[in-house]
């Protein structure tokens, strides 16, 4: 068998490499990852943490910043002597869980532990302690499930990522091939990327629900019972996931003469709505279903990612498929059109970014005080650069039309093209760029020549093929691959925003209508031997609750043998002041502290991970 050509291993080499990019892209959001953090605030407790009671309470009552749901058997009250003191199962109505305790339990301090599942599909660990008479040494609980796998963890984001580039490849095809695509062209390639597409938005969301067991109940890959099935299948997660493979089902379907040019209008107009009902199921499983206004969050979030499918999508159309094969003056039609496409789906993605960091955020202060909105303040300075760069390909793509349109007619096009119109794609499906434009040779193999020879015509006009390239505009490629480049970092950035505590919450901003969120600080301190997440709540003077979870410097949960706190005001004369801290799993300790006066409190960590290894950081925390 002969070697294959170089001709036909160009554009099969690009199609390569724009893949390699997309994945690349994503692989990028699967850089270091951020501690977890929850979403769902502990807003007060009865008991309240540290009390020494009388008398032994019948029940505990716990009540979060957002609806929740228990983890079954995971939340607990641990008696003075080990042993279990809840009874039955824990009753959960909204955002306030009451666990039924029994009263004949000895005197002494008791351990509360609780793993819920956030508005936002999220667990949230954690756990504080009551007296009943007089204090003793806090009991522990050996139950497990404090933290969430890490191998659990990484397969999620793998998931959510999948399905992220699954919707890209499935609607820039889509597009390209209903409404840009030129009929001489064959479209085996973009289908089969179609059809790739569908399979990993299929297999990122059977993965998901999957999943959703083993990280919502904080076992390994395979912690899958029964009733964490019936839960995860009853919960809005899981009903938006089995609601999204049916309409996937059903987008199948239609695909197939959508994607082979002969659906009616009827086809695609179900095609449109099957596809907005799907990408609301992203939203519904998410934290957009959470916020204070659901409704637009949620509509604001389907605006954001369906602009997302369409840029980064149509960027890989335009880069594996359209640049290298189209011939130039094919090009001069499409490129207009598709800078159009591009400037939409950036409008979109300003608007629907914009009304969600309104939401997320809540006031100007939030955006240099909070790690969430110090990260937004990244990702908006990448997108104007991304805007830039797309700005830069506009003005490319106008002045090479403007270019061809000037030039001399080809006596084989059937008519000359004008400036930038695309008059020659009847009702927008691209037709008459067949074999008018293409010498009438019909359907041909994508790999079969490159694309001034796939033309048919002797030559193209000279001040044509000067202007586009000789049908390969090496300058637009370069700038279509920087765009993408730049595009990877953005949803780099918008990946470590969904782990991140909404901005409101951390800033203690209005969460629901005439009702404060809590006040809260979180900050992420690093050593040579691990990071450490430190949560106060609320940041206030009096009694504060601390949560702090370690991690290795690859972002794993790291094993902590001893726990040491401390607080002092040095610019008062207040001396350190230790911080009782009680561990609730390996890399999760949590404590109490009353700080007395408003201003700025320095806390110091000293953690021993092994017999001789240990690090001390430092923090301060503004205290209002």
């Amino acid at each position: 068998m002969s070697a294959m050509s170089p001709a036909k291993h160009r554009p099969a080499a690009r199609v390569a490499a724009a893949l390699g990019l997309l994945v690349m892209a994503f692989a990028a959001l699967l850089g270091p990852a951020a501690p977890a953090s929850a979403h769902a605030v502990l807003v007060s407790s009865s008991p309240p943490n540290g009390a020494v009671l009388a008398s032994a309470p019948s029940q505990v009552v716990l009540t979060f910043s957002e609806g929740v749901r228990a983890v079954p058997d995971r939340v607990r009250v641990i008696g003075p002597d080990g042993s279990r003191v809840d009874r039955g199962k824990p009753a959960v109505s909204g955002a306030v869980l009451t666990i039924t305790v029994d009263q004949g339990a000895p005197r002494g301090t008791y351990l509360v532990t609780y793993r819920i599942i956030s508005a936002d599909s999220h667990p949230v660990v954690g756990g504080y302690t009551y007296s009943v008479g007089a204090a003793s040494t806090p009991p522990t609980d050996t139950g497990g499930g404090s933290r969430v796998d890490p191998v659990v963890s990484t397969a999620v984001k793998i998931a959510k990522y999948v399905g992220y580039a699954g919707l890209a490849l499935l609607v820039g095809p889509v597009l390209v091939l209903a409404l840009l695509w030129p009929r001489r062209l064959s479209r085996r390639g973009p289908t089969r990327l179609a059809y790739t597409g569908a399979g990993l938005v299929a297999l990122s969301t059977l993965a998901g629900l999957w999943l959703q067991l083993p990280y919502t109940g904080g076992g390994g890959l395979f912690a899958v019972s029964g009733a964490a099935l019936t839960d995860v299948l009853g919960s809005t997660f899981g009903a938006a996931l089995l609601v999204r493979l049916g309409l996937l089902g059903a987008a199948v379907i239609l695909l197939r003469p959508v994607l082979a040019g002969t659906a009616g209008r009827t086809d695609g107009l179900l095609l449109l709505v099957l596809g907005g009902c799907g990408l609301a199921t992203w939203s519904l499983a998410g934290h957009p279903a959470a916020t204070p206004v659901p409704v637009v969050s949620v509509v604001a979030d389907m605006a954001h990612l369906a602009a997302m499918a369409v840029w980064l999508g149509g960027l890989v159309m335009l880069a594996g498929f359209l640049l290298p094969r189209a011939s130039a003056r094919e090009l001069v039609a499409i490129l207009p059109i598709w800078s159009r496409w591009a400037a939409v789906a950036v409008t979109a993605l300003v608007v629907a970014g914009t009304v969600q960091a309104l939401i997320e955020v809540g006031t100007p202060a939030a955006l240099v005080d909070t790690g969430y909105g110090q990260l937004l303040l990244a990702k908006i300075a990448l997108f104007a650069l991304v805007i830039g760069v797309a700005a830069v390909s506009r003005q490319h793509v106008r002045r090479h039309a403007l270019a061809g349109a000037q030039a001399e007619p080809d006596p084989d096009a059937g008519g000359e093209l004008e400036s930038g119109t695309g008059r020659e794609l009847e009702s927008g499906t691209g037709r008459e760029l067949g074999p008018g434009a293409g010498g009438g040779r019909g359907e041909s193999d994508p790999d079969a020549a490159p694309a001034a020879d796939l033309t048919g015509d002797a030559a193209e006009p000279e001040a044509l093929v000067g202007a586009v390239g000789a049908g390969r505009p090496r300058g637009l490629r370069r700038l279509v691959v920087l765009e993408m480049a730049v595009l990877a970092v953005v949803l780099a950035l918008s990946a470590v925003l969904v782990q991140q505590p909404p901005a409101r919450n951390a800033a203690g901003t209005t969460g629901t209508a005439g009702t404060a969120a809590p006040a809260f600080w979180s900050a992420t301190l690093t050593s040579s031997l691990y990071s450490l997440q430190v949560e106060v709540d609320p940041a206030q003077t009096g009694n504060n609750s601390l949560h702090l979870y370690a991690y290795t410097p690859d972002n794993r949960p790291q094993r902590v043998v001893e726990w040491k706190a401390t607080a002092a005001r040095p610019d008062q004369g207040v001396e350190p002041i230790t911080i009782p801290l009680l561990p609730i799993g390996d890399n999760h300790a949590t404590g109490e502290i009353s700080l007395p006066t408003a201003g700025p409190w320095q806390l110091r960590f000293t953690l021993r991970t092994t017999d001789i290894d240990q690090a001390t950081v430092t923090a301060t925390v503004p205290v209002k």
